[in-house]
């Protein structure tokens, strides 16, 4: 169901997202780029209302990995008075952002980070609440540590195996570096990810019946792993193509980014690393060295998550 809801929103925000990247800036927007307080950074002019208008702010630190921007946390908007003819910014000042945007497409995403919100209580303290498919990068033939806590000293719970290369005589499906093993990531904290849910490296893409019984088996409970151990592929978030965002919000700034072999980044492939995470957002950086946020990421080892 919880699929089924993601889906239903990416369906309906796409149209208006590709719309909204071809939109030009209204004319004040650049004037006001000169009011806007240190410390954060300008995204979109979301609204003009007569000689007012709204422009987007998030604080600088938003992809930093050390203080990563929440996408439940409270956002502030600038507010720019502007000429008659709302041409030019004349003076701005820096309020809460409390009132909805009739012109945000981004409605059912909010819902579904809504429901995310809500779900914070069943989570360990401190814990930020995520929705994102990955998988273990770690080559370690040990596997990788699954911690009681986010902390490289914490009890061990449990493994997740290295890429698995199985083998059945040819018929099998598996990639040159063998299967990856995937998992749900629910939470993150202090460059940790809590995850739960793994599954046996390369079982959903293998023939069940002939899947060995002495094939490695993970730890599936819910644990801590170092954030520096898990990878993902870009999923479709219904978001702008071609870049990453400086926060985790569709209105923040745009940046943007290539793929490992080139082009604009799309569904195709996956981030180089991935740090944080909040909701349905991931604090990534691009093979091109571009670090910002993606939402919805995706642990399909066979296709892209389109």
């Amino acid at each position: 169901m919880r699929m089924l809801r993601l889906i239903a929103a990416t369906i309906l925000c796409v149209a208006t997202q590709a719309a909204r990247a071809n939109d030009s800036e209204p004319a004040w927007r650049a004037s006001a780029l000169a009011l806007v307080p240190a410390g954060y950074v300008a995204g979109t002019a979301y609204r003009t209302e007569g000689s007012t208008g709204y422009l987007a702010l998030y604080p600088a630190t938003s992809n930093d990995p050390k203080t990563p921007a929440s996408a439940f946390a409270a956002r502030q908007a600038l507010v720019v008075t502007l000429t008659a003819d709302a041409t030019r910014a004349i003076s701005a000042e820096l309020r809460p952002r409390t009132e909805p945007d009739s012109d945000n497409d981004d409605t059912d995403f909010a819902r579904l980070h809504a429901e995310l919100a809500a779900k914070r209580a069943t989570l360990p303290a401190g814990t930020e609440s995520c929705d994102l498919g990955a998988w273990s990068i770690d080559k370690d033939p040990n596997g990788l540590n699954v911690r009681a806590e986010p902390s490289a000293k914490a009890r061990v719970l449990g493994t997740l195996p290295p890429p698995y290369r199985l083998k059945l005589g040819g018929a099998e499906n598996t990639p040159e570096g063998g299967w990856l093993t995937e998992f749900r990531i629910i939470g993150f904290r202090d460059g940790w990810f809590l995850i739960e849910g793994a599954r046996p490296p390369g079982k959903d893409y293998e023939d069940e019946k002939r899947y060995p019984r002495s094939a490695p088996k993970p730890y599936a409970g819910r644990g801590w792993v170092a954030s520096n151990k898990v990878g993902a592929a870009y999923a479709n978030g219904a978001t702008r193509m071609g870049g990453l965002f400086q926060a985790p919000f569709i209105d923040a700034k745009w940046m943007p980014a290539q793929r490992e072999l080139g082009g604009a980044l799309d569904t195709d492939g996956g981030p180089k690393r991935i740090f944080a995470c909040s909701g349905y957002w991931g604090l990534v950086e691009s093979h091109d060295g571009v670090r910002g946020w993606w939402r919805a990421l995706c642990s399909n080892q066979v296709t892209n998550c389109s």
